[in-house]
């Protein structure tokens, strides 16, 4: 029963993980082609708002239900595909931390922006395809992990 429980909520949040950050990518790109500052400073704002609820607290419990179920199952921590998940965690966490400040950054510039009534400055598309850039490794290595969950493969030649 444990296990179950373990699985279940490793899952929810591997779908939080994913959906939320596949949802904050979509509004963010559909809210900035529409070049209006009072669109993407409200948007942005959602995002940020979305980033902290949903995505910081998945990220949190994600390795924290991930080793209580390791240890239920007996997969050891640092062999085989638990490990290669691991190491793509940090990935992920490694684009994923500056995204959270570049996405606080964006909704800063296109509020400004907006209060001014001006264009969005050079440093907000700077900054958007910074962005953008980041979120191809991080969602490529959410996947990778994902498959890496459900297949669990023998990686023990690769390693």
């Amino acid at each position: 029963m444990v296990y179950e429980l373990l699985r279940f909520a490793h899952v929810i949040g591997a779908c939080v993980l994913l959906g939320t950050g596949a949802g904050i990518a979509f509004f963010m790109v559909i809210s900035n082609r529409s070049q209006d500052p009072v669109l993407i400073a409200h948007v942005s704002g959602i995002v940020v708002l979305a980033d902290t609820v949903f995505t910081a607290t998945a990220a949190i419990l994600q390795p924290v239900t991930g080793y209580f179920l390791t240890r239920e199952a007996g997969w050891p921590l640092f062999e085989g595909w638990v490990f290669v998940s691991l190491i793509l965690y940090v990935v992920v966490g490694l684009f994923w931390l500056p995204v959270v400040w570049i996405q606080i950054r964006l909704r800063r510039l296109a509020q400004e922006a907006a209060l001014a009534g001006a264009a969005l400055p050079d440093d907000y598309h700077r900054l958007y395809r910074i962005w953008f850039a980041c979120g191809f490794p991080a969602f490529a290595a959410v996947l990778a992990i994902i498959w890496l969950m459900l297949t669990r493969p023998d990686l023990s030649s690769w390693i």
